[in-house]
């Protein structure tokens, strides 16, 4: 039998496939159905830093009006604070799901901004959450942020979350910067136990018709597992923060390419929601007949086997790669080389 254990940020893993935040864990029954289908962990959907915000800007509100109705007001907390149910909608679905799978659950903030919303973590791990996911999305549009500044966010929000929590934390991270494994390496060396590559961001399309923007939200691809597969190769043994690799993953096929070029564990939203939650069976089902095939007995044992080797140049060898490439490419129709 194929040995598909793995350690993820410090907790070991019954398989490298994880069900990344998505509306399928939204709920506690799609969170059992993930988990059923033999997943090794699962990512419960995203709440947002919006919400938390919102929520706290609400009760402070209503805080400060009952004080105005009479002295007694300051000695309880008014029964209706917090119209907004999304964080404590979480953080119960959270508590009940930990109850209910024998998976990990890694709860999700997706926020931009360093602040008091961060505190929110540790409410999650009270509930029981394996570790807290830090989405960061944040397009950087204002001409005047520098690239340090963009930089500094990150390090600010996870300061903040770390303060808050003794869990692991893994950040999920654009590949837009201008240094990626610098940006790497300093978020490790800030304390993230976790790196997650990478967001999509949304990109909206235009619609000549109606001339509007049209909303760019679209299930991944298999094409766009390279990005992230190459710079997982180039930071795999660099770092000791756990990698987590993520988008286009369609099947089996990126699940095994990713853990060749050293990924810790893959995460998979657009198959399972293509797919359904059974999939993930299929998947895992497909990376064990490959394992069988290679003659692999565990997935230890070929981790970062293609990953860029340790002690090489790693620019001299991305750039020996392109030209190489374009060398092949090129010479059977040109001949220009």
């Amino acid at each position: 039998m194929m040995e598909l254990s793995t350690r993820y940020m410090g907790r070991n893993l019954r398989n490298p496939l994880v069900a990344s935040a998505s509306p399928l864990s939204s709920d506690l029954d799609g969170v059992r159905r993930l988990a059923d289908a033999g997943v090794g962990a699962v990512v419960l959907y995203s709440l947002f830093e919006e919400q938390l915000r919102r929520e706290a800007d609400e009760n402070a509100r209503l805080a400060a009006a009952g004080t105005e109705s009479f002295a007694e007001s300051l000695s309880y907390f008014p029964g209706t604070a917090g119209t907004d149910h999304g964080p404590r909608r979480y953080l119960n679905l959270l508590e009940r799901a930990v109850d209910a799978v024998p998976v990990p659950v890694i709860a999700s903030i997706n926020g931009s901004t360093p602040g008091s919303w961060a505190g929110y973590a540790r409410s999650m791990q009270d509930c029981g959450a394996a570790a807290i996911e830090l989405n960061i999305y944040y397009l950087p549009g204002d001409s005047h942020a520098s690239g340090r500044d963009v930089e500094q966010r990150h390090f600010d929000i996870l300061a903040g979350v770390k303060a808050a929590v003794s869990v692991p934390v893994a950040v999920k991270l654009s590949p837009f910067f201008s240094a990626t494994a610098e940006m790497a390496r300093r978020l490790d060396l800030a304390g993230a136990d976790g790196l997650v590559l990478f967001n999509r961001f949304l990109q909206p399309d235009i619609d000549i018709e109606t001339l509007s923007v049209a909303p760019g939200t679209s299930l991944s691809r298999s094409g766009e597992a390279r990005l992230p597969m190459t710079w997982i190769a180039l930071l795999h043994g660099r770092i000791d923060a756990s990698l987590a690799a993520t988008t286009g993953v369609e099947g089996s096929k990126e699940l095994i390419k990713y853990l060749l070029a050293g990924a810790d564990v893959v995460m998979t939203a657009s198959a399972l929601l293509r797919h359904g939650p059974d999939y993930a069976a299929v998947m895992l089902d497909g990376l064990s007949r490959w394992m069988r095939h290679q003659g692999y007995d565990s997935v230890d044992e070929f981790r970062g086997l293609l990953a860029v080797p340790i002690g090489a140049d790693e620019a001299e060898h991305g750039r020996g790669g392109y030209v190489d490439m374009l060398r092949r490419a090129n010479s059977a129709d040109t001949g220009w080389w």
